[in-house]
Order: structure tokens, then C-alpha cells, then sequence
């Protein structure tokens, strides 16, 4: 285990680490960009949120999970599909 890192003083912060893909990252990077975050701490705990206060938007989170596997093993498709399947792609 990791020791634990300083929390800026604050004492109900509370530092964890995510272990993702490159690929992953990389997308999930443009991900936070493109929707306005200003961090990736803030779209994380965003995405946290969500799962947490929906769950019945799970299937969601699995089919990510599920895409991120496939990406990594070059099976992947397209951000764009994924935007067209899930209407992302509307403003």
C-alpha cells in the first residue's frame, strides 16, 4: 500500500489512486476537456457522483468498462460512436 499523500489541509479530502490504460487516460482526457471540467480530479468525482446518485445509469459505466478493454486489445470503436450511441452528439 501507498503511503498516503497530504490532503492540503483540508480533512475531508481524501487522496486515492486510479489505475487506468494510457489509451484510457487519453481518452478520458479529452473527455474532460471537450465537457468544460477543469481537471480530471473534477470530472472524476463528477463520474463518481453520478454512478452514486444514478444507478440505474450503471450500464453506462459497464459498457465503458467494456469498450476500455476492447480499445486496449485494438477492438475498439470511435468516440464518435460512442457520442451517437449514448446522445452525446446533440447540443
Amino acid at each position: 500500500m501507498s503511503e498516503a499523500e497530504p490532503n492540503d489541509g483540508d480533512p475531508e479530502i481524501e487522496r486515492i489512486n486510479l489505475r487506468i490504460s494510457q489509451s484510457f487516460l487519453n481518452v478520458a482526457d479529452e473527455a474532460w476537456r471537450e465537457r468544460g471540467f477543469n481537471s480530471r480530479s473534477e470530472f472524476i468525482r463528477y463520474a463518481m457522483r453520478e454512478a452514486v446518485n444514478h444507478p440505474e445509469g450503471a450500464g453506462f459505466w459497464k459498457d465503458l468498462a467494456i469498450s476500455e478493454a476492447q480499445f486496449d486489445d485494438g477492438d475498439g470503436i470511435s468516440s464518435d460512436e460512442v457520442k451517437s450511441e449514448y446522445g452525446l452528439d446533440r447540443e
